[in-house]
């Protein structure tokens, strides 16, 4: 065993007398130790129930013959510091999230890893340093939180974080009273769990286990449901079995397991982070993905899921139709899904199998009627983005949007325009500086964007920024454009009135204004930070086009498992 390093033999009594002191007996010593990386904090719902997710996790790990370490890592919430500087941490503490689980595994020798996860950057940071530990490792997500209840005239509407962000901007165009939007703001969050629409937590848990890392049928639960219990119990035979069988999360990882991710992301319409995500988790695994992956699959891939931001239903809803295994199956139906391991032991096909679909489901439409042919993510190119943006696609897609540039120089700056009524239909608001470094940190716009749509905007103006999106927006946005402003890329020679054109159809975002003549005027803002975790960050980090990542380029792992088996790979 490799923790035999740290408890075998006569030179390791000291540390077996520490460990002694934590209640091991001598039989525990002969057996595997397995790390619980919990992701438990009082800070955010997502992750708030987490200590009773780990109780349920380390018991089944001693009863399957492990004994188990738990130990805690960080977590900034997006939706508590969303539109605020402290939301510059929140992108840098998923590198801190898989930091610290590699530093406490290297350094304590585990044998396995079991992460348990809740909010959206503790998903990828968790998968993250499973993949960079290359252990046999499983993630477990902490599930959803409940649909809030509001009662109207038409009796009680389901509401998530979303409809709070989207009240503000219409409480600030006077569309909505103070009574109405407190209203809102008590009833929307109604206990643990993580952000209810198919936005960038549960985006990344359907992600995390069509990728084969995490279970589907526990990610699919909701956070209080009182089947998860259960299910949490079976983790130990999952881990110890892939711990006897020496599977390790880049047996699992791979280019097949990675794309899976991606379709699961197109036909549940989800979040745009999971861009930067599974690009970090495919860097950390060593597997060759590119941002031209997820466009290629976006053109193939329908949306079948009619779930939040741009749907009606929340994730509970897509559990009571069928879940995970039922993304799974329409994938596999589609010939969209690849037929790779995952923790459980059952291959994606097998799991896709179990799917019980829900008679009368409406959450997610059949082959013949799905919501679009082909996927809401487009990655454009052009003179303002060379490296690549990330747009989502509108419903009722359009095929070009011509407009002129609004451009602030922060996040703060427009959201105050916004509010202010000095933003108007044909603008494409530019904000830029908010990129991975020169944020530092890559703030997401869910203030700025659920204000514009809030204030009855959402079709006639577009927002462009080097900083990103929350899963919960929605509209004419295009973010992660590369190079960002702070590293001189052209979005950062810009200026108010500059003609812009997006063509989604030729994937192109180009201006006609010839931005190098004024390179020579140009100069890159102040860093933000000059010391501590945030100017670290704003040194190393890659840009978004390669995941926003910390961890160093190394050259892929080639393998016959990263290659595509299904149609994924054919359509050019």
């Amino acid at each position: 065993m490799r923790s035999d390093s740290i408890k075998a033999g006569p030179s390791r009594a000291p540390a077996r007398s520490m460990l002694r002191a934590t209640g091991l007996n001598d039989d525990d010593f002969k057996k595997p130790f397995v790390a619980v990386c919990n992701t438990w904090t009082e800070m955010t719902p997502c992750n708030f129930h987490l200590r009773e997710s780990a109780t349920i996790i380390k018991d089944a790990i001693r009863k399957a013959g492990g004994v188990p370490f738990e130990f805690n890592s960080i977590v900034v919430s997006d939706g508590i510091s969303m539109g605020t500087e402290g939301m510059r941490c929140s992108l840098a503490s998923r590198e801190i999230t898989a930091d610290s689980i590699e530093l406490v595994v290297q350094g304590h020798r585990m044998d396995a890893v079991v992460a348990i996860s809740g909010c959206d950057k503790t998903v990828a940071g968790t998968v993250q340093a499973l993949a960079r530990l290359n252990l046999p490792s499983m993630m477990v997500y902490g599930g959803s939180i409940a649909p809030g209840k509001l009662a109207d005239q038409n009796g009680d509407r389901s509401l998530s974080l979303q409809d709070v962000f989207e009240a503000v901007g219409a409480h600030g165009r006077n569309d909505l009273s103070d009574e109405q939007l407190g209203k809102i703001e008590k009833k929307a969050c109604p206990g643990s769990g993580a952000c209810g629409g198919q936005f960038t937590a549960n985006t990344m848990s359907t992600a995390a286990a069509l990728m084969g890392i995490s279970c589907m049928s526990i990610n699919s639960m909701p956070a209080l449901s009182s089947e998860r219990n259960k299910v949490l119990a079976g983790v130990g035979s999952m881990i110890m079995r892939l711990l006897a069988q020496d599977i390790s999360a880049r047996q699992i990882i791979t280019r097949q397991a990675i794309e899976n991710a991606i379709a699961s992301v197109i036909v549940t319409g989800g979040s745009t982070n999971a861009v930067l995500h599974l690009l970090a988790i495919a860097r950390e695994a060593r597997v060759d993905i590119s941002i031209d992956d997820f466009d290629r699959i976006s053109r193939v891939c329908p949306i079948l899921a009619d779930l939040k931001p741009t749907g009606r239903f929340l994730s509970q809803d897509l559990h009571e139709s069928g879940g995970i295994r039922l993304v799974a199956s329409r994938l596999k139906d589609a010939g969209l899904l690849n037929n790779s391991p995952t923790v459980t032991g059952k291959s994606t096909f097998e799991e896709a199998g179990l799917a019980e679909e829900t008679v009368d489901q409406k959450v997610m439409r059949p082959l013949i009627d799905p919501i679009s042919p082909s996927g809401h993510l487009a990655i454009l190119r052009g003179n303002i983005a060379p490296e690549g943006c990330v747009m989502k696609l509108p419903k009722g897609k359009t095929d070009s949007i011509h407009g002129t540039a609004r451009v602030f120089e922060c996040e703060e700056d427009c959201f105050n325009a916004v509010m202010n009524s000095r933003i108007q239909p044909g603008d494409i608001v530019v904000i830029r500086n908010e990129g991975p470094s020169g944020g530092p940190g890559m703030r997401e716009m869910l203030a700025v964007t659920a204000a514009i749509i809030g204030a009855g905007l959402g079709d006639s103006v577009a927002l462009m920024t080097d900083g990103r999106f929350s899963g919960a927006t929605h509209g004419l946005m295009i973010g992660h454009v590369s190079p960002e402003a702070a590293k001189g890329g052209p979005i950062a020679l810009l200026k108010d009135g500059d003609p812009i054109a997006i063509d989604v159809r030729n994937r192109t975002v180009d201006t006609t204004v010839d931005l190098e003549a004024r390179r020579a005027n140009w100069r890159p803002m102040e860093p933000r930070y000059m010391s501590g975790m945030l100017a670290r960050f704003a040194q190393n980090v890659a840009s978004a086009s390669e995941g926003a990542t910390t961890c160093p380029m190394l050259p892929p792992i080639e393998t016959s498992d990263n290659k595509s088996q299904t149609q994924l790979q054919s359509q050019e």
